[in-house]
């Protein structure tokens, strides 16, 4: 990044802090999520090869107040004077920002990487290594405050991503531990209006008796705001559906009904945790200098978020049979 563009970006974060506008505003929009397909699957050979990721400030701003202008600043001064290039890195910084930069008020701020192209893991919230999890050969975390989630392999990060959790006003979705059960690849939502279908894509179940999902669907910039499933963004959930382990019956099915055969193994945990944000997650705190990326502080052991359900602590107490066997 050339030192010219970092005073002024700074420079910009600076006054606005001391304005009292360095937040984001909560317009609403929507993400593309087969745009931000090729961030999301870029993978460094080595978890240990990531860098550090700092951030600054970058302001939506044209002397003239044409906004149409002020986007194609923006784009050159993160594209270091290429508008294209600008565009394609704008992607990541909405991601990060929660926040698209069609829907970014003329004069608000956003936040930008120092670097990019990097494995997504870089700039995850979430810790790269949970070491409490290292004998858990696959863990996934829902984290409400940030609204995100992260994937752990024997406490390793696999990925991280977005997600939009439930209304807490109405449909919030449940925390807790739990297990992944049953997973269908399309779906009709069950809270379709008379005449309308919701289709959902990847769906997998972690809480069989209230219909609780993860699944692919759209996705709006903003904080919790589905009927209680946790929507990803479209990469993500083919990615999880793939890669995480459903529940094993006698029978081997994988569907919905449970009747199909008796249960035998739970599949992969899921634990929820944290708060509801109050409106649109705040992924950064917004300091004079510069941005602070808010870091995920997980559970000291996954053991220690409750039971979800009342089969969680069946599995729990089949659990601790066989380890005082």
């Amino acid at each position: 990044m050339h030192a010219h563009r970092t005073l002024l970006l700074v420079g910009l974060g600076v006054l606005l802090f001391l304005t009292g506008l360095s937040s984001p505003a909560a317009a609403q929009g929507y993400f593309d999520q087969y745009a931000i397909e090729n961030i999301l699957a870029r993978q460094a050979d080595n978890l240990n090869d990531l860098p550090e990721v700092y951030y600054e400030y970058a302001v939506l701003d044209d002397p003239s107040g044409n906004s149409v202008v002020a986007r194609d600043r923006f784009y050159q001064r993160i594209g270091e004077g290429s508008s294209e290039t600008g565009r394609k890195r704008s992607q990541l910084v909405e991601l990060l920002n929660r926040q698209t930069v069609e829907n970014t008020p003329l004069g608000d701020t956003l936040v930008v990487p120092t670097e990019f192209g990097l494995d997504f893991r870089a700039y995850s919230p979430f810790p790269r290594y949970y070491p409490e999890a290292h004998r858990i050969k696959k863990l996934f975390v829902i984290h409400k405050t940030v609204q995100a989630f992260a994937a752990y392999e024997y406490g390793r990060l696999a990925r991280w991503g977005i997600v939009n959790t439930g209304n807490p006003d109405s449909t919030a979705t449940p925390t807790g531990r739990f297990n992944f059960n049953w997973k269908e690849k399309k779906r009709v939502s069950t809270m379709s209006p008379p005449g309308e279908e919701w289709t959902m894509r990847w769906v997998f179940n972690f809480h069989a008796a209230r219909g609780i999902h993860i699944h692919q669907y759209s996705m709006p910039t903003g904080g919790p705001t589905s009927h209680g499933c946790v929507r990803l963004v479209d990469a993500d959930a083919e990615w999880i559906y793939d890669w995480a382990e459903p529940w094993q019956t006698t029978k081997g099915h994988m569907g919905p009904s449970s009747g199909r055969g008796r249960l035998i193994e739970p599949g992969t945990m899921v634990l929820v945790v944290g708060d509801d944000p109050e409106g649109s997650p705040r992924p950064f705190e917004y300091r004079a200098q510069y941005p602070v990326l808010r870091r995920v502080e997980l559970p000291s052991s996954p053991y220690d978020v409750p039971a979800g359900t009342n089969q969680q602590e069946m599995w729990d107490r089949l659990r601790e049979q066989r380890a005082s066997r």
